[in-house]
């Protein structure tokens, strides 16, 4: 496992970014497996001006999100549908039919995760980058959710519900189901991104690298990926061993 701890979020940011882009560099039609939420939107920003600079190009790049909130359609402002056109896909060269994001609104969401699952098997990811969640989550795969776990529809705990509150007008409005990526499936990729910035998540990025391995805190089975990258900004690293740092 590799650890980077940048100076500040913008620091933090460049990094990513130059992870991501160097994966399409070395392979210009890389399959990405992408995350949302406030974290990566940095280095989505940095990755557009890659692409304006003529950096790198996304026509033959194929990208799978890791999840979208049930009963959200891709016109509605707090989807990830919309949230990836707003913070990439509107402004890189990426082609729609490369672009995999579940259906929130599916008439039949078993199907749906079936569909998706049947997808992902056929396309594995060079670069998974992965967020965490306040209660370690990682997708919206919640605590005790099985590290075997494929696509599969979940219903969000109250601290997820509640930290994503902050993207909706009331905490009434935020959806209480969504459709993730498993975990097993996270870790099929070659490569892990694992982001997390702010000192609000340094306790579960200690408890990632440093607690046990198991289910109850769902991040922590990127301990038993071969090839990890765990970026961090000095917030978000403020709990781990001086010695590391």
């Amino acid at each position: 496992m590799q650890l980077i701890i940048a100076d500040d979020y913008n620091q933090f940011s460049q990094i990513g970014a130059e992870i991501v882009a160097q994966t399409i560099i070395n392979k210009p039609n890389a399959t990405l497996g992408l995350a949302t939420g406030s974290t990566p939107i940095g280095i989505y920003e940095k990755l557009v001006e890659k692409h304006k600079k003529g950096e790198i190009s996304f026509k033959d790049v194929v990208c799978f999100n890791i999840d979208e909130y049930v009963g959200l359609d891709k016109t509605h402002p707090q989807s990830y549908h919309y949230f990836m056109r707003k913070h990439l896909f509107e402004h890189v060269d990426t082609h729609q039919n490369n672009t995999y994001i579940p259906n929130g609104v599916a008439p039949n969401l078993v199907d749906e995760c079936k569909k998706y699952n049947d997808v992902l098997a056929q396309n594995p990811r060079d670069l998974q980058i992965i967020g965490l969640g306040p209660n370690g989550h990682v997708g919206f795969n919640e605590p005790f959710t099985p590290f075997g776990s494929k696509t599969h529809v979940v219903s969000l705990s109250r601290a997820t519900i509640e930290a994503n509150s902050r993207f909706f007008n009331s905490i009434e409005l935020v959806p209480t189901k969504a459709i993730t990526m498993g975990i097993s499936q996270l870790m099929t990729a070659k490569c892990l991104l694992v982001i997390s910035s702010g000192k609000h998540k340094a306790r579960v990025v200690k408890d990632m690298l440093f607690g046990p391995c198991h289910p109850h805190m769902p991040c922590s089975v990127v301990q038993l990926h071969p090839n990890a990258i765990v970026l961090l900004d000095k917030d978000s690293a403020s709990l781990l061993p001086q010695e590391i740092k």
